[in-house]
């Protein structure tokens, strides 16, 4: 051993040894604080009435804000409501979900994903109506919000986004010129 040997303080790992319950405690320890952390202030929030509190709490953690506009998430409600009957029941029992098995918000739609639940659908349809202002798809696509809209609301600041539609589809380009030199 030579003079700036420094002797390990522990044995190096066998790549086919068995997990370190320790490491994996603490691992499991941190995932559960992030996702705790994000709970209070998803919690906090103020709540147009008792029917909203699950849908307010659930939307704060799946757009990552501490603050939604109270008005526009009782639009976007009653919207995803009438599109699904059970959107109420779902939407609590999806943060019941969240909340009883710490699930990290950045692995919820993976979780959802692999065991195949029945709450697949309900984050992309509500980060899809806060961050597009749309609810629906296809024929039943409603725009609920535009200029109010997180996506359009994330730019502001550098971005200035039309809040008004200028015509219908296409309506801001130019026809080709017709005659016999643009033939």
């Amino acid at each position: 051993m030579g003079p700036h040997h420094i002797p390990p303080t522990s044995p190096p790992l066998a790549i086919d040894a068995p997990p370190d319950p320790l490491r994996r405690a603490l691992l499991v320890g941190f995932g559960a604080t992030y996702v705790l952390s994000l709970l209070p202030f998803a919690l906090a929030q103020e709540v147009p009435d008792a029917a909203m509190a699950p849908f307010m709490a659930l939307s704060a953690l799946l757009v990552g804000r501490t603050s939604l506009d109270t008005g526009q998430a009782r639009r976007l409600h009653d919207a995803l409501a009438a599109n699904d009957a059970g959107f109420a029941d779902r939407t609590r029992q999806l943060l019941q979900l969240i909340e009883q098995r710490k699930i990290d918000p950045m692995q919820l739609q993976q979780t959802l994903n692999d065991e195949n639940s029945p709450l697949k659908d309900l984050p992309g349809q509500i980060v899809t109506a806060w961050y597009l202002g749309i609810v629906g798809s296809g024929v039943r696509a409603r725009c609920i919000a535009f200029e109010t809209a997180l996506n359009a609301q994330i730019v502001a600041d550098v971005l200035k986004p039309p809040t008004y539609a200028y015509g219908g589809y296409g309506s801001w380009s130019r026809n080709p010129a017709e005659g016999p030199d643009h033939g």
